[in-house]
C-alpha cells in the first residue's frame, strides 16, 4: 500500500505525515489492519526495538475533585463508586510505588485529584518525590497534580520529579463539551510551563469520548506543537456514574488504528498505552506492544487494570523485553539535551476513536472493574 510505504519512511526520517494521511490511516479497512500494524510496527522498531517501559501509577489523593471533566470518575458529582481518601503520606506513597517497581517500572507516576495544586500541595508532594528517590536508585518520577501555577514546576523539578503530565484529551474545538470548569488554554499553558521548568513534559489525549475523527488530527497537531517527550494514549473506560458511562464507540481494531495513527505521527517519542487498553484491546493488546514502547503496570487511578503477572507474561510471550532502569527511553537526539529539552521533527501524539470496525453490540461493563486495592487501602496492590 502506498500509503503505509510513505509513512513508514516519513516515520524513519522524523518526519510528520499530513492531515490527509493521518485521516487515511484511521479509514483503514479491517483487511487491511495488520499491514497496518506491521508498518507502524517497522517505525516503532527502528527507534524503540523491542523494549517495553514500565510505568506504575500511585493516586495519591482519590475523588473529591471540584473539576467537571466528563470522562473521570473522580470528577464533581460523580455517582461512581469508588475509592476516596485524602493526601497519602510521603512514606505510604512510597510503600506503594514499591510495589510497581518490584514488579519491573521504572517511571512512577504520582497523581492527585483537583484542580491544581496550594503552594503546601507542592511540599507534600515534594517530600513524596524524596522519599522514592531515596530508597530507589535510578527511578524516574512523573508528577500529576492539574493545573500548575507560576513556579511551581520549578519546585517539582529542584525537588527531583523528572516529569510532568497534564493530557490536552480532546481537540480545542470540543473541549467544551467535556469539562466547563477550565479551559484546553488552562491545560497547553500548564504543558508549557513544565516544558519549561526543564521537566520532560508528557501529554496526551483520550479516545471514544464521542469526537470526530477531525477532532482527534487537531489534538494530533496541537500535541505536535507542544512537543511533549511521552504521548499516553487513554481509551475511555465508561464508568457507571460519570456522563460518558454508555460512550461505547471503540472495537480492538480501531484501537490499534489509533495506536498505529500515534506512531506514524510521533516515530521518536515515547507513545504509552494508558488507561483503557484491557477493556477495548482485550485478548488484541500483545499486537499493541509492535505500535507502542510503554504501559502501565497493574491497575490505574480508579479501576483495576490486567495483573502486573499477566503484563509481564504479554511481553514475553509476544517477544518484547521489560526496559531496565537506567537505559534511556527516548532516542539519543531527543534526550541528549536533558529532561525537556530538545530539537528537530519529532513529535508528539494523536488517536482516534470513531466509526471504523463498528462499535461492539453489547457495551463489556463487566471489564470495567472498580480499583479496591493498593493506595489508600489496606489491600496489596496489584504489580
Amino acid at each position: 500500500m502506498d500509503l503505509l510505504n510513505t509513512l513508514v519512511d516519513k516515520g524513519l526520517r522524523r518526519e510528520t505525515p499530513t492531515r490527509a494521511e493521518a485521516l487515511a490511516v484511521l479509514a483503514t479497512s479491517d483487511e487491511d489492519l495488520l499491514d497496518v500494524v506491521a508498518a507502524a510496527g517497522k517505525v516503532r522498531r527502528h527507534w524503540f526495538g523491542r523494549r517495553v517501559k514500565l510505568n506504575y501509577l500511585v493516586n495519591l489523593k482519590s475523588g473529591l475533585c471540584p473539576e467537571d471533566c466528563s470522562y473521570c470518575s473522580q470528577r464533581l458529582g460523580s455517582k461512581a463508586d469508588i475509592l476516596k481518601y485524602t493526601w497519602l503520606k510521603p512514606d505510604q506513597a512510597s510503600r506503594a510505588a514499591a510495589a510497581g517497581l518490584s514488579g519491573g517500572a521504572k517511571r512512577v507516576c504520582l497523581v492527585a485529584s483537583g484542580r491544581g495544586p496550594t503552594d503546601r500541595d507542592v511540599d507534600r508532594v515534594s517530600d513524596t518525590i524524596k522519599a522514592i528517590k531515596e530508597q530507589n536508585e535510578g527511578v524516574e518520577v512523573c508528577a500529576c497534580l492539574g493545573l500548575l501555577s507560576d513556579g511551581q514546576a520549578e519546585r517539582l523539578r529542584e525537588a527531583g520529579a523528572d516529569a510532568y503530565n497534564h493530557n490536552l484529551n480532546t481537540s480545542e474545538a470540543t473541549y467544551g463539551d467535556i469539562t466547563t470548569t477550565h479551559t484546553y488554554a488552562d491545560r497547553v499553558d500548564t504543558v508549557r510551563k513544565a516544558h519549561a521548568a526543564g521537566l520532560s513534559a508528557c501529554s496526551g489525549l483520550i479516545a471514544g469520548m464521542g469526537e470526530s475523527d477531525e477532532d482527534l488530527v487537531d489534538v494530533v497537531f496541537s500535541l505536535r506543537e507542544l512537543d511533549p517527550d511521552s504521548v499516553p494514549v487513554n481509551f475511555l473506560i465508561p464508568m457507571e456514574g460519570t456522563p460518558l458511562a454508555k460512550e461505547w464507540h471503540l472495537t480492538p481494531q480501531r484501537c490499534l488504528r489509533v495506536l498505529a495513527m500515534v506512531r506514524f505521527v510521533c516515530p521518536d517519542a515515547e507513545v504509552r498505552i494508558a488507561g483503557g487498553r484491557e477493556v477495548h484491546l482485550r485478548t488484541m493488546q500483545p499486537l499493541a506492544l509492535h505500535l507502542a514502547n510503554s504501559i502501565f503496570l497493574g491497575d490505574y487511578l480508579t479501576s483495576e487494570g490486567q495483573a502486573g503477572r499477566a503484563d509481564l507474561e504479554m511481553i514475553a510471550d509476544a517477544g518484547f523485553e521489560v526496559e531496565e532502569t537506567g537505559r534511556v527511553t527516548l532516542p539519543e537526539h531527543r534526550a541528549g539535551g536533558g529532561c525537556g529539552s530538545h530539537e528537530g521533527a519529532g513529535t508528539c501524539g494523536t488517536a482516534t476513536a470513531d466509526s471504523c470496525g463498528g462499535a461492539p453490540e453489547e457495551p463489556r461493563t463487566d471489564l470495567v472493574a472498580v480499583r479496591r486495592r493498593g493506595a489508600g487501602t489496606d489491600l496489596a496492590p496489584n504489580a
